[in-house]
């Protein structure tokens, strides 16, 4: 039985095995083969493996998928995600590591977070599940599955009182130097067209520090309006201490941020965004509307510094508001949290306060939480000795 072909490079034409009598070099007769002949081919066939070994001589990494392009900043240093109002709390227990399988309850009071929900979370090296549901009955699941170190796929899914379901599907694939990430919201294949919303981001490193990317959007949601589509272009320079990022967004929207490692534990970030818009507006010498171009702007800036045993995070905003987070460890397994902001040009104010508790199935992950050993088990230095 013969052994599978070895897989090669797909710009690499030389390395092709024999078909059917075609040769990438000259057969053992002598004769010249069809690529060693053809100008076509020779010439295709050149310029591959320059691009090839120039692409290798440059050092390049992977620049992360366009949805991160600026993660530094929106989800690192600025509140955005963490930011509730009323009170919360958190209780965690974890039963095993490895598989990891934790569950979460979670209450709030005066905020838009369910009253209550129940949050349970299985994962290991290749996959990861979630799910959700609410004192509502509104479910939510997630899964994640890796293939390989270079190939993720990813379901979410979302069955919530009073809206639509949904179900989004995700494709990544990170090579060496660039990523590809496809996706599919509430995709319909049923009719006599496709509905749904299509998302396709492909970012290239240029040089070990600069890449370049694209996303396109084709959206065909509404079933009584023509499909839509529009392409964002963005670019990413990666300095080490420093990261900058723009995107020009296909609706008219100029989004800028600068990220900074100001010291080893404080980080700080500015984000500008400018939208340009049409509107019509109506004109007294003329029945028919005129359009009309507004430009809206709005400039953030924060940062992150890291104690010991707290996290504090700050912003400020060109529209007055002014917001902070404060994210206390009291002991190793209990967490507490306060935020607000305030805006005095609008007169509101919010403030939000959250307990975060973690509980243990058995007692070494009791002794891992509490600091005393690692992931393998040994003994921490430093740490109370184990009896």
């Amino acid at each position: 039985m013969a052994s599978p072909a070895t897989p090669v490079n797909i710009g690499d034409i030389k390395n092709l095995s024999p078909i059917q009598g075609v040769y990438p070099v000259a057969p053992p007769t002598g004769e010249p083969g069809l690529w060693s002949t053809n100008p076509v081919s020779k010439f295709l066939s050149s310029v591959s493996q320059t691009i090839i070994q120039h692409r290798h001589s440059l050092d390049l990494v992977n620049p992360g998928i366009m949805e991160n392009i600026n993660k530094e900043v929106s989800k690192d240093v600025f509140l955005g995600l963490y930011q509730f109002t009323g009170l919360k709390a958190d209780i965690n227990k974890t039963f095993s590591m490895n598989p990891a399988f934790q569950i979460a309850h979670s209450f709030a009071v005066g905020s838009k977070l369910p009253a209550y929900s129940f949050t349970s979370i299985i994962a290991n090296d290749q996959a990861l599940v979630q799910g959700t549901i609410d004192n509502e009955f509104s479910l939510t699941g997630r899964l994640n599955y890796s293939w390989d170190k270079h190939i993720v796929s990813k379901v979410s899914l979302q069955l919530a009182h009073g809206q639509p379901a949904m179900c989004q599907l995700e494709h990544e694939y990170q090579a060496k130097d660039f990523s590809i990430q496809l996706k599919a919201l509430n995709p319909d294949f049923t009719g006599p067209s496709y509905r749904g919303l299509l998302i396709g981001s492909f970012l290239q490193s240029i040089t070990p520090k600069l890449s370049l990317g694209m996303e396109t959007v084709y959206n065909a949601m509404d079933p009584n309006g023509p499909s839509q589509a529009a392409i964002s272009l963005a670019g990413r320079y990666n300095a080490g201490d420093w990261i900058a990022a723009a995107q020009l967004q296909a609706q008219g929207a100029f989004i800028g941020s600068f990220w900074r490692k100001v010291a080893p534990n404080l980080e700080a970030g500015l984000e500008t965004t400018i939208q340009a818009s049409a509107q019509p507006v109506m004109s007294e010498s003329m029945m028919m509307p005129t359009i009309q171009t507004t430009i809206e702007a709005n400039t953030c800036l924060g940062a992150k510094y890291e104690f010991r045993q707290s996290i504090y995070r700050g912003q400020l905003e060109s529209n007055g508001d002014v917001s902070f987070m404060l994210e206390h460890r009291v002991l190793p397994t209990i967490g507490l949290i306060f935020n607000g902001s305030i805006n005095q040009f609008k007169n509101t104010s919010k403030l939000g306060c959250g307990i975060q508790i973690e509980t243990a199935g058995n007692e070494e992950i009791m002794m891992m939480q509490n600091g005393m050993i690692d992931a393998n088990g040994n003994p921490v230095a430093g740490a109370p000795a184990i009896n």
